[in-house]
């Protein structure tokens, strides 16, 4: 039986783009990337986990928001020009309605207790949600212990060193494309 890819298995027109990524758009504060992946690949399959990570390391490594370079990367993957433009504004039409309606209701709510502990209350939740996703990421690329430095040595550079992230993108990078070269030489 051949193994097939995401992008084999299913085929998602502009329509289901659009909503898919409302969905996603609707589904979280502070953060939908752990929605994204969810829909991405456990429930549409439009995504493998192995094809995920790399597709969020390429939209980390990019300007701009990392679940928004997601939706313009799927939505051209499978629509074209038109998918990339379809899924990142499903992806931030709603949210953009519902911010724009949270921060009139902040601007005159906003001081009283009550605001303030719901809005640590949500912080914390989207806290949770981050590490849930990074945990499933992880069981992803169980078996690739060539991986794990990696991680680690990021973590150290910009949590505890404080590296400016351009230059530890473009190390881990010159690293990554150098152990790639070595590996490929040999095979």
């Amino acid at each position: 039986m051949r193994d097939t890819s995401a992008t084999e298995r299913s085929r998602p027109d502009l329509r289901a783009l659009f909503f898919a990524f409302s969905t996603v758009g609707l589904s979280g504060f502070g953060g939908v990337l752990p929605f994204a992946r969810r829909m991405l690949v456990e429930e549409r399959q439009w995504l493998t986990a192995e094809e995920f990570n790399a597709l969020l390391g390429l939209c980390q490594f990019l300007p701009g928001p990392n679940v928004v370079n997601l939706a313009v990367v799927v939505g051209k993957r499978y629509q074209g020009a038109l998918g990339a433009v379809v899924a990142p504004v499903g992806l931030l039409a709603g949210p953009m309605l519902i911010v724009f309606l949270l921060a009139m209701l902040y601007d005159r709510y906003g001081s009283l207790p009550l605001a303030q502990g719901m809005l640590r209350g949500v912080a914390a939740v989207g806290c949770g949600l981050l590490f849930a996703m990074a945990w499933r990421m992880g069981l992803a690329i169980k078996g690739k212990a060539l991986f794990l430095p990696f991680s680690v040595l990021v973590v150290a550079a910009i949590a505890w060193l404080r590296w400016p992230m351009p230059w530890v993108m473009l190390l881990g990078l010159a690293l990554a494309g150098g152990l790639a070269y070595i590996r490929l030489g040999r095979s």
